[in-house]
């Protein structure tokens, strides 16, 4: 994990072309991220969900550990720990949405995955305010799920398991932060993530799965959820503030809706959307709040931590969580 600290640009006119700049390479990181999803689930009728999660796995890891180059044999139990505890949560949280979105389609999944990170930012304040976007979101989730004979609860439950998960995934990057440098914590948990993986690479090799088409379409989702966003947050997280980076994740489930739209062909009934928005407003409130609250000051010490989604994405305290929020492994 690259560690930077984020420092304001000294002009006015720069710091306006570095905000615009930082907007753009976000709004393109976004849709690629849930393009990528969406390119996933062309593979799932061939390799299935646990299949593209496997190779998105694989990608993800040949980009870790190179930038992180975790030394292994110096970790303490304190450090094992937590990254075993993260690999575990890459491998449900990852596939656990995927199969949702085979269920209930890309832009529900990722709304309600969304849930997850809310959560956190929610669950250290005990405002007004933050009680109101608990209350929003609660009633964007309603109405997007709205229950119905066709309700797929099933596909919304695993939803929520893989919003249960980013919340972990949170915590535990807000500890292998303080614990580890760089990005050692996040390469050994996909490590340990991509190693739980390796018998469903194995059977679908044998079973010879794997056509050019499946693998192609896997790969660009490893590449679009994973690397691209890396990268992307290494350069805007020198651009915008922290909050700003936060409040802006909160756009994510529209791009996944019209990832969905455009790459899958599903379509969002008017109430579906309304859902969406509400879950949307809610979210990017309580990122604003939350990016107001003063830090600890031990942690107000420690510099910023540059992560991908993922995000990708995405982030160790409620100034970071922005930067925790996008890569998944």
């Amino acid at each position: 994990m690259s560690v930077a600290t984020v420092d304001a640009p000294t002009g006015t006119p720069t710091r306006a072309r570095g905000l615009v700049a930082g907007v753009l390479i976000m709004l393109g990181s976004g849709t690629g991220n849930q393009a990528g999803a969406g390119l996933g689930a062309h593979a799932f009728p061939v390799i299935g969900p646990a299949g593209v999660v496997a190779v998105r796995q694989m990608v993800a890891l040949t980009v870790l550990l190179p930038l992180a180059r975790p030394r292994l044999r110096q970790f303490t139990w304190a450090q094992w720990w937590p990254c075993v505890c993260l690999g575990l949560v890459f491998a449900t949280m990852n596939l656990t949405l995927y199969v949702a979105i085979d269920r209930i389609g890309l832009g529900l999944a990722v709304t309600l995955e969304f849930l997850g990170p809310l959560a956190v930012a929610l669950g250290t304040s005990r405002s007004r305010l933050d009680a109101l976007c608990a209350v929003g979101a609660g009633a964007g989730v309603l109405v997007l799920v709205w229950p119905q004979p066709s309700t797929d609860y099933l596909g919304v439950g695993l939803s929520l398991v893989a919003a249960g998960c980013w919340a972990a995934y949170i915590l535990l990057n807000r500890l292998l932060g303080v614990r580890l440098p760089g990005l050692q914590g996040p390469a050994v948990g996909t490590l340990l993530s991509a190693v739980l993986y390796l018998p469903v690479l194995g059977l679908l090799l044998a079973q010879g799965r794997f056509t050019l088409a499946a693998t192609g379409y896997a790969i660009c989702a490893g590449v679009l959820c994973s690397a691209v966003p890396y990268a992307a947050d290494l350069v805007v997280l020198r651009r915008v503030p922290a909050q700003f980076f936060g409040v802006f994740m909160s756009v994510n489930p529209v791009l996944a809706a019209l990832a969905g739209i455009i790459v899958l062909g599903e379509l969002l009934s008017a109430r579906e959307w309304t859902g969406v928005f509400i879950v949307v407003a809610a979210n990017a409130v309580a990122m604003s709040a939350a990016g107001r609250r003063p830090l600890p000051s031990a942690h107000a010490r420690r510099p910023a931590v540059a992560v991908s989604g993922e995000v990708g994405g995405r982030r160790a305290t409620r100034r970071g969580y922005g930067r925790l929020a996008r890569h998944r492994g």
